[in-house]
């Protein structure tokens, strides 16, 4: 529950308020950008996706079946288009923003690929966080091997934990952490 997918752009927002250029932007203006961005990347899917899944009386297990996860896929991706147009409407940074569109366009290559075959966009997401931290040790020129340690550690967690509550194979684990990672990777480097 800790690590779901929806938390991407939290993640990588945070790591640029706290260790980019960013970190000079006042308090208040990096709390709004983080509450819109919660709102709109979190708790609105969250909220929907457990409205829907209540409405067709499915336990949280059973909205896992490939079929069954395209409403999901579509309310989230919905979400994450609206966080991005505020977003871009208030004219924040073209950084924030991408961050956004990078975590909107990882969940739309994993909606694509579930089409024809269940893929794990809980790996995906950290695949993401994983591949927008090495494009930003390109961009920003800082050495981001502890850090990408530490993101390896917890991709390695969350697939295991996918695995054992028997939601995904290894090849679906695998596939969604490297999905995830060459998508965040491309879409940071370039913006």
């Amino acid at each position: 529950m800790v690590f779901t997918p929806f938390y991407l752009p939290m993640v990588g927002l945070i790591a640029l308020f706290i260790f980019s250029y960013l970190n000079l932007f006042p308090w208040q203006y990096k709390l709004s950008v983080l509450v819109v961005v919660y709102v709109f990347t979190i708790f609105l899917p969250t909220f929907l996706i457990h409205l829907y899944r209540r409405y067709q009386g499915w336990s949280p297990i059973e909205l896992g079946m490939k079929e069954r996860r395209v409403v999901p896929y579509v309310i989230s991706i919905l979400c994450y288009f609206g966080c991005y147009y505020f977003l871009v409407s208030v004219h924040v940074s073209h950084v924030i923003g991408g961050i956004v569109l990078v975590g909107m366009a990882v969940q739309i290559l994993c909606a694509l690929i579930n089409v024809w075959w269940k893929i794990s966009t809980h790996t995906a997401a950290i695949g993401g966080v994983a591949g927008a931290l090495v494009a930003f040790s390109f961009k920003f020129a800082f050495n981001p091997v502890w850090w990408l340690c530490l993101v390896l550690l917890l991709a390695g967690m969350v697939g295991t934990a996918r695995m054992i509550l028997r939601q995904h194979s290894l090849s679906e684990v695998v596939v969604g952490f490297i999905t995830g990672f060459f998508c965040a990777f491309y879409m940071v480097l370039r913006f």
